[in-house]
């Protein structure tokens, strides 16, 4: 497993799409941070290109690289390895590609500017969202072999996350909005990786405070040290499911 991991992680560190996102990251972070007056809102400037940025390259780049990994796994298949091992080889290196790739672009300026409690739980929650997407992608790229549709189904999957998943929310809560709904919405953020990650660095830069009863409900909720470790407990399963699934896929895939 070491072998491949290694080919793995040095095979995507040394493709310039990663190196283009990584300087693209940095770019923008030191901008960000240096045309800001206050760090605080430096980092929720940051926050917002990094919750759109992070799981699209995340999920596009990991479905694209696994097609255009399908001769060599295929060649992996046909040795006496292990599917699992050749599986979770190829999910490790890309998630520890594609880690080291976001710490470097965003995470250094953010310990830089702004190392503290809200910096260091943006830096988590951007790692886990490039592995919980990584995850989703290996998942819609396993289902198919078709490349194109397998690109689709991502896509579709991260504007799902990004936007839809907000609209609906927002057409739940003005069909229902004589019922409070404000509880409700704690367990419906944890069916969106984005959203819970955008809560869980929102609360730690007081920002609740506009956000008005909802507002109070989250942070009395995500506030605490029981409800963060809840939270990043859940971002943990979002990378553990769709890797099980996938998995369990590719073990009986006809290659």
């Amino acid at each position: 497993m070491q072998k491949i991991l290694k080919y793995v992680i040095a095979d995507i560190l040394r493709n310039r799409i990663v190196i283009a996102y990584t300087a693209f990251l940095l770019l923008i972070s030191f901008a960000i941070f240096n045309l800001e007056d206050n760090p605080d809102k430096g980092l929720l400037s940051l926050l917002n290109i990094i919750l759109f940025i992070v799981p699209l390259i995340s999920i596009i780049f990991s479905t694209i690289y696994f097609y255009n990994s399908s001769e060599f796994i295929e060649l992996m298949v046909s040795q006496p390895i292990k599917r699992k091992t050749i599986w979770l080889s190829l999910f490790s290196g890309l998630a520890v590609s594609m880690g080291v790739a976001f710490f470097v672009g965003a995470g250094i300026p953010i310990l830089i500017y702004q190392a503290n409690t809200a910096g260091l739980l943006m830096i988590v929650a951007g790692v886990l969202l490039t592995i919980i997407f990584i995850a989703i992608a290996l998942l819609s790229a396993v289902i198919t072999r078709d490349k194109a549709k397998g690109i689709g189904i991502a896509i579709l999957l991260w504007l799902y996350f990004s936007v839809i998943f907000d609209g609906l929310v927002l057409f739940l809560l003005f069909q229902f909005e004589d019922y409070p709904l404000e509880k409700v919405m704690v367990g419906i953020s944890a069916f969106n990786p984005i959203d819970l990650s955008r809560i869980l660095v929102l609360l730690q830069l007081d920002v609740s405070a506009l956000m008005g009863y909802t507002g109070a409900v989250f942070k009395d909720f995500f506030g605490t040290v029981a409800g963060i470790g809840i939270s990043l407990l859940v971002l943990v399963l979002w990378i553990v499911v769709p890797v099980f699934l996938s998995l369990r896929r590719f073990k009986h895939k006809d290659l």
